[in-house]
């Protein structure tokens, strides 16, 4: 066997972890990232100059209340023994990257009463790929809420597998909430609007309430450029220092993730203090690319930091890949990494 380059016989690496996750549990781990937590309507300080964020924060709140209320009319049962026919309630959150969508979207998580699910748009396709669509929907249909965070309209078939899925959920009283995806510098370049979420998900319209959260961005405010990437060397040397470390080849992790099912990605890196990663270049194959932007979603949920060596984070997908229909996947992509690894390299 040839020994592996730059790596300490003794380092962990995420490529010898084979994460098996039953289905329970892929149902069970649907709730916020941990730095929402603690999050609720009242920890949401809304801007004094952006009037809509004050608004957007009443509206979540009463739909929390609307939430329990229909949860508890479908829970009911007829003379008959059989569940009332309630139809859930709808809630759209519109409005640009980092105006706390998502803070407003783990309170009404929080609010709500259980069961219920949080996910991204890209866990809750993996779920129904995972699962099955009847299997998932079955799962779901208990909800009193299902929150669905960075809604994408980028895939046709997978906007037509959710609306599909919202459209059966709905129908058996679960309520659903969602947030769009748009990202830093894509505000007056063909955004995310509320009439694009509405006339994509036909069926849902009508319950759809479309609330606007207006406000700059909170985390693109100043920061410094990509950080350099670090020498492989250095790289091995502050892997080892780092208890809880895992130490990766790039082509290597990237062939790993391809034998394991998105929604197995967040398994794969539980527990990991920080991840370091070595040789990473530019990746021009969209399939490999897409599979990068759930890693960096899943470590970014769970903060974990980042640090590499080869090219820098803000150049891993290439000119051609940035200009096509993923180009929001891979922005928000880079933009979590990026931080993700000023948050290591500040630490170090």
């Amino acid at each position: 066997m040839q020994p592996r380059p730059y790596h300490l016989s003794m380092q962990e690496r995420l490529v010898d972890r084979h994460p098996e996750v039953p289905a329970d549990q892929l149902v069970a781990q649907m709730v916020p990232p941990p730095m929402f937590d603690e999050v609720s309507f009242a920890s949401y300080i809304p801007d004094p100059n952006e009037p809509s964020q004050a608004a957007a924060v009443a509206k979540a709140e009463q739909f929390a209340g609307q939430v329990a209320k229909i949860h508890k009319a479908a829970s009911k049962k007829s003379l008959f023994g059989k569940k009332k026919a309630v139809s859930g309630a709808g809630l759209y959150l519109d409005g640009g990257f980092g105006v706390g969508k998502t803070h407003l979207l783990a309170s009404i998580f929080h609010s709500s009463p259980a069961p219920k699910s949080f996910g991204t748009f890209g866990e809750v396709t993996n779920l129904v790929g995972a699962l099955g669509f009847n299997n998932a929907v079955e799962r779901l249909s208990a909800n009193s809420v299902l929150c669905i965070d960075e809604f994408e309209l980028d895939d046709p078939g997978d906007t037509m597998l959710v609306s599909r899925l919202l459209t059966e959920l709905s129908a058996r009283g679960v309520s659903i909430v969602a947030t769009s995806n748009t990202l830093p510098g894509q505000l007056g370049e063909g955004r995310f609007a509320a009439s694009d979420f509405l006339r994509e998900i036909k069926k849902l319209g009508s319950i759809f309430d479309p609330v606007r959260v207006d406000g700059p961005d909170y985390r693109h405010r100043d920061l410094p450029p990509a950080p350099e990437p670090t020498s492989n060397e250095l790289l091995v040397e502050r892997a080892a220092s780092t208890p809880g470390s895992t130490l990766d080849e790039f082509d290597v992790l990237l062939k790993h993730l391809s034998t394991l099912h998105p929604s197995k990605f967040g398994a794969l890196i539980h527990g990991v203090a920080s991840v370091f990663i070595s040789d990473v270049h530019t990746v021009t194959d969209q399939a490999v690319a897409l599979r990068v932007v759930v890693l960096a979603d899943r470590l970014y949920d769970a903060s974990i930091p980042v640090t590499v060596s080869g090219v820098k984070l803000d150049e891993i997908f290439s000119t051609e890949m940035l200009d096509g229909g993923y180009r929001k996947k891979y922005l928000r992509a880079i933009s979590r990494l990026l931080a993700l690894s000023r948050f290591e390299a500040a630490a170090a």
